[in-house]
């Protein structure tokens, strides 16, 4: 038998002594309060009342004319019952200690301007970050712009938490699509799992703001080698003020991502063409992007400037937008 399932038990809502005894029965198979109270050296009232408690919850079932008699059942049912009856009650600890906060912070300690930002520097740096993204619960809103605090590849944090839904809305600096590698093993995977991203020049301040609770702020200029300091901005009016920053970017960024109405005939590479035109880029970084010659690239737009019937670059990006492609 699993060495850790009393403790699993006890997670789950049983009681020490609940456990024992259904640890018992599983050993004995059916029997009696008496005959539990025995081997386990206990009051029969003891033995009784747990005994009853499983039977309550449906981990055990009644046998013989008398119903004196109990042996265990299929747990599933009780377990799942179990299992949300700990989730509700986690949830309501969740609350009634955030509420109580908030009521210390009202009435006994109002929160001192100091508190509201923190200064990160150092190695504490993608602690922290990692942290606070992974907490995050239903969104996610970010000015992403090199250079990085965590190095510049995939995301598995923003991977899981979409995968969990939480959506992630993301305006990337030109710099950031135009570096072929972030691209290609973090932007990339991140629109195909669902992030909702555009596009700007530059990015008026590294930001990442979670729940719209907390924010990080990058301390560095966008343009600076080096990046070894972080805001960690709490609720506020400066929160407040950087959430109102990212929609009125995000409403004058243009969409990375494309439509339903693109036509099905369009090869993939065409798809991912059209993509990157909406981000400004040069047709030059697009070849190196997506790993073909220039040559290629002009042929490419040839043929969609012919399906669009356009003759330029600017006319086909125009069409796709009028169009709903992008």
């Amino acid at each position: 038998m699993n060495d850790d399932l009393p403790a699993q038990l006890r997670r789950l809502g049983l009681s020490p002594q609940e456990a024992a005894i259904y640890l018992t029965m599983l050993r004995t198979g059916r029997t009696s309060a008496s005959g539990l109270a025995a081997q386990l050296d206990w009051r029969p009232e003891e033995a009784e009342r747990c005994l009853g408690r499983l039977i309550g919850i449906g981990l055990a079932a009644q046998f013989g004319t008398d119903g004196t008699e109990a042996a265990p059942v299929d747990p599933a049912i009780a377990l799942d019952h179990l299992s949300h009856t700990r989730v509700a009650e986690l949830r309501q600890a969740h609350c009634s200690a955030l509420n109580a906060y908030r009521d210390y912070r009202r009435s006994v300690h109002p929160q001192a301007t100091e508190d509201l930002v923190e200064v990160v520097t150092g190695g504490g740096i993608a602690d922290r970050i990692l942290q606070v993204e992974g907490a995050a619960e239903s969104d996610v809103l970010r000015f992403d712009s090199p250079p990085y605090h965590i190095p510049a590849g995939a995301n598995p944090t923003e991977l899981r938490n979409l995968e969990r839904g939480v959506e992630y809305r993301v305006v990337y600096s030109r710099s950031a699509v135009e570096n072929r590698v972030y691209y290609t093993t973090n932007i990339q995977p991140c629109i195909a799992s669902g992030e909702h991203a555009r596009v700007l020049p530059t990015v008026p301040v590294k930001l990442t703001v979670f729940d719209r609770r907390i924010a990080i702020v990058s301390m560095s200029f966008v343009e600076a080698e080096v990046n070894d300091s972080l805001l960690v901005v709490r609720p506020s009016s400066l929160l407040s003020a950087l959430t109102g920053l990212f929609e009125s970017a995000w409403r004058s960024a243009f969409p990375m991502h494309l439509s339903d109405q693109v036509p099905p005939a369009l090869r993939p590479l065409h798809v991912r063409i059209l993509e990157l035109l909406g981000t400004g880029v040069t047709d030059d970084a697009i070849a190196q992007l997506l790993g073909i010659s220039r040559r290629t690239l002009s042929r490419n737009l040839e043929h969609l400037n012919h399906r669009a019937g356009t003759s330029t670059r600017f006319q086909l990006a125009l069409y796709a937008v009028r169009n709903g492609w992008i």
